[in-house]
Parts: C-alpha cells; sequence; structure tokens
C-alpha cells in the first residue's frame, strides 16, 4: 500500500509506538475505518496514505455509525491505553496521562483537565479568575454530579476535522490519542472545532448507539479537555473558551 511517513527529530520514547498502538486499537474495533500502520521507528511513523476527496452528507452519517461501532467496543477503564500498549500516551506533543479508574468523573477532572489548566497559567493563557473556575468545575466533576453510569468507550481521543480524511471511501481517521473515556468527548470535540455534515453524522451515530438525554447541553463539559490542551498551548483565546465552558458546567449544576 502506498505509505505516508511522519517524522519528529527527538520525539519521546514511545511517541510514535503509542500512535501505532492506538490506530491499531481503534482498528480491532472493527468500526471506523482507520489508516493502516506500514511501520514504525523511534523517530518515525509511515501509515496508508488517504487519497482526499469532497466532504459529502452520506459519508458523514455512515462514519457516524461507524464511529458508533468503535466507541461500543469499550476500554478497560477509563483513562486505560490501547490494549497491549504499556507505554506511554500522547496528545499532540504533550503527555497524556494514563488512569485505571472505574468511574469517569475523577478520571477526567484529574487527567483531561487540570494537568493542561497548570501548563495554561503558568504560560499565561488564562486568566487566575478564569483558572479558578475551572477548577470548581472540576471539582465538581471530580464528586460524580455528570458520572452516569456509562461503560468506558474506546475514543479516538483527538477528534477533530483534521484527523478525518475525507476520501472517495469514506471516513479515514488519523493521529489519535487513543484512550478509555466517555463516548460524548468524542462528539463534543469534533463540535468544537468543526466538522463538515456534523449533524448527519450524529444522526448516524444515534441510529446505532443512542445518547443520553441532555446530551447537548453537556457539550462544554466534555470540551473542557481539548479546550486546556490548547488553553496549554495556543493562546488566551483558549482560555478564556475554557473559562466560559467550566462556568457552562456550573451552570448545569446549578440548574433546578
Amino acid at each position: 500500500m502506498p505509505l505516508f511517513r511522519k517524522t519528529r527529530a527527538g520525539a519521546p520514547v514511545g511517541f510514535f509506538e503509542a500512535e501505532a498502538a492506538g490506530l491499531r486499537w481503534l482498528a480491532d474495533a472493527s468500526g471506523a475505518r482507520i489508516a493502516r500502520v506500514g511501520l514504525v521507528e523511534a523517530d518515525a511513523i509511515a501509515v496508508e496514505r488517504i487519497g482526499e476527496a469532497n466532504p459529502t452528507a452520506a459519508h458523514a452519517r455512515a462514519f457516524g455509525s461507524a464511529l458508533a461501532a468503535t466507541h461500543a467496543a469499550g476500554a478497560d477503564a477509563f483513562g486505560a491505553g490501547p490494549d497491549g500498549w504499556a507505554g506511554p500516551l500522547f496528545i499532540g506533543r504533550r503527555p497524556l496521562p494514563r488512569a485505571a479508574e472505574a468511574t469517569w468523573g475523577a478520571f477526567y477532572a484529574r487527567d483531561r483537565v487540570l494537568p493542561y489548566l497548570a501548563v495554561a497559567q503558568e504560560v499565561g493563557n488564562i486568566a487566575p479568575e478564569g483558572a479558578a473556575q475551572v477548577r470548581r468545575a472540576c471539582a465538581v466533576i471530580a464528586d460524580g454530579a455528570f458520572d452516569d453510569g456509562e461503560p468506558p468507550a474506546r475514543l479516538h481521543g483527538d477528534l477533530w476535522n483534521g484527523n478525518l480524511l475525507w476520501s472517495a471511501d469514506g471516513v479515514v481517521l488519523i493521529d489519535p490519542a487513543a484512550h478509555g473515556g466517555h463516548r460524548e468527548t468524542d462528539l463534543a470535540m469534533l463540535a468544537l472545532f468543526g466538522c463538515p455534515y456534523l449533524e448527519h453524522l450524529l444522526v448516524g451515530y444515534t441510529d446505532v448507539f443512542p445518547l443520553i438525554e441532555g446530551w447537548r447541553g453537556r457539550t462544554p463539559l466534555h470540551q473542557l479537555h481539548p479546550l486546556a490542551v490548547h488553553a496549554a498551548g495556543h493562546g488566551p483565546s483558549y482560555g478564556a473558551a475554557l473559562h466560559r465552558a467550566a462556568q457552562h458546567v456550573l451552570d448545569l449544576v446549578a440548574s433546578p
């Protein structure tokens, strides 16, 4: 198969191996189509080269159905990495903490929001009052306010439109930060950064795997993670957005 090779000088130990493990784990779900791994080295990975085409509503809906199957394949725990991979995890170039939690909220606050909030505050990308509000929201989340009994889903983990390749045969996924998490987090990331034909995608998804009532209102809750990651390295506009999302979470709890 034709390959696309990515390199990174000075890549952390396990960086490309983690990507390969995530791609293979997602592919094992037999849901969404995943770019196949050709080879992996300490400083490079080569994956299937995908010929790109214009997005279509039909492909979006088919991808939604396939993504639901990927999520349903599950994970060992909230925060678990791909099966068979005991090494480090990453989101983009940043470390992604592992966990083995039975409930979602404690894991999400501790390992998917607070580590990146600390970096964002250190580099000045979020104001002190904003950081305090995010920490208040995380305390509520960690206490289980949004735990709903759903088992860990098999997440892509970095599911923005840039990691969806639209081909003539449908959507192919690349560059995961694969782990066990809540399936609404993948969907919230798609909504955050924009995705062609998102409503068609969601119809395909919910036809296969209905979401718990009120999921649209929880979207900012599940956007705390990608917003915190971006606030850590992409400027104060993301810190402000993170602050707004945290306020929304607190409003959800305060609502009767």
